[in-house]
């Protein structure tokens, strides 16, 4: 499998969060979802269980915003936007 985490990089953020996204190509990453017990204490999910995201969602994803929360709706809709990525380019 292609390396997701170099990949993530410099692209368009997928999550999207209303009211938070910065559409900044500069802090893009893949951001990991820790949901459903894909890791344990200390470890990353799959990189397949992640959304790219710009550092303002990933900030929200991870819980270091605050208050501000993602729903799961959008983590799902960031999720599939991601996958669709990666299948067009062949990556997964």
């Amino acid at each position: 499998m292609a390396d997701l985490r170099k990949a993530a990089r410099g692209r368009p953020c997928e999550l999207r969060l209303h009211g938070v996204c910065r559409h900044d190509l500069e802090t893009t990453v893949l951001a990991h979802i820790r949901r459903a017990n894909t890791a344990g204490v200390g470890q990353k999910p799959p990189d397949v269980c992640a959304v790219i995201a710009c550092e303002a969602c990933h900030a929200v994803l991870d819980g270091r915003a605050g208050s501000v929360r993602a729903s799961d709706g959008d983590i799902l809709d960031g999720l599939l936007r991601t996958l669709a990525t990666w299948s067009r380019e062949g990556l997964i």
